[in-house]
């Protein structure tokens, strides 16, 4: 349980930082934030884990899929925030294009038997 507490804590402080970071500098904010912390995280306690490097590359190779279409939040929400859209609304029409995206990206993979 004190594992789990730890990954917890050391990946929220990561997220808090990078916000309150942000606050100062965007352009900072944003370079932490483009670094995939979460990745490398997520493929460090997988490794931890389960003790295989294996499962960390087929980690890493899905991600390098879903790459493209994870930009369609990023440039679906200032387009929308620019034609006047409040915050909430553009970041969740924003959420709703990239997660159809994903599934566009993963749909076209299986038709390709590049997934299974």
């Amino acid at each position: 349980m004190a594992y789990y507490i730890t990954k917890l804590i050391i990946t929220a402080l990561l997220i808090v930082l990078i916000s309150e970071i942000a606050k100062r500098s965007s352009l900072l904010g944003a370079m932490l934030a483009a670094i995939p912390l979460v990745s490398i995280l997520a493929m460090t306690w997988m490794y931890i884990d389960t003790n295989s490097s294996t499962k960390a590359v087929e980690f890493s190779n899905n991600i390098v899929w879903l790459i493209v279409p994870s930009m369609t939040l990023f440039i679906t929400f200032p387009i929308l925030i620019k034609k006047g859209l409040g915050f909430y609304l553009s970041m969740g029409i924003s959420i709703a294009m990239t997660i159809l995206a994903y599934y566009s990206v993963i749909f076209l993979l299986e038709k390709l038997g590049m997934r299974s």
